[in-house]
């Protein structure tokens, strides 16, 4: 077993230096494109929050599509940070990470509360959403910052 674990660790190694991007980049990439996505803020996404009991409903909308536009650029450029600026990197990266791990929350509960770990009419599962999948990746960030 040693020697196969060596085998993939030889392989790995060189790669080990883009592992925390391969997930930095889809997580920033993904949370941009989802805000990016509800620009212009429309007033079915408007009238859907407030169909949800959303207070507020039309800045809320311009809340969640910034703060995903935001969040995930700042997952981004606090990686970027690291080196150079590492104490301003590490914040963006952790505040960056809870506003995600925050959206997210409401997000399963508004939007998708059939998803995940909330059996509905779909019969979910724990990890049936990628939504839960960004949540935890959000809180990964929250809480290890750049370390």
């Amino acid at each position: 077993m040693e020697k196969i674990n060596n085998f993939f660790d030889g392989i790995a190694a060189p790669l080990s230096g883009i592992a925390d991007w391969l997930l930095r980049l889809g997580l920033g990439i993904a949370f941009f494109l989802h805000g990016y996505g509800k620009l212009p803020i429309s007033d079915g996404f408007i009238g859907y929050l407030d169909s949800k009991g959303v207070p507020l409903a039309e800045a809320a909308a311009y809340l969640v599509a910034w703060g995903e536009i935001l969040a995930g650029l700042g997952i981004i450029v606090g990686g970027i940070l690291a080196k150079p600026m590492v104490q301003l990197g590490h914040l963006i990266t952790r505040v960056s990470g809870g506003a995600i791990g925050v959206i997210m929350i409401f997000a399963l509960l508004i939007a998708h509360s059939d998803w995940g770990i909330f059996f509905g009419e779909r019969g979910s599962v724990l990890f049936a959403s990628e939504q839960l999948f960004l949540l935890l990746l959000g809180t990964f960030y929250a809480i290890k910052g750049n370390n």
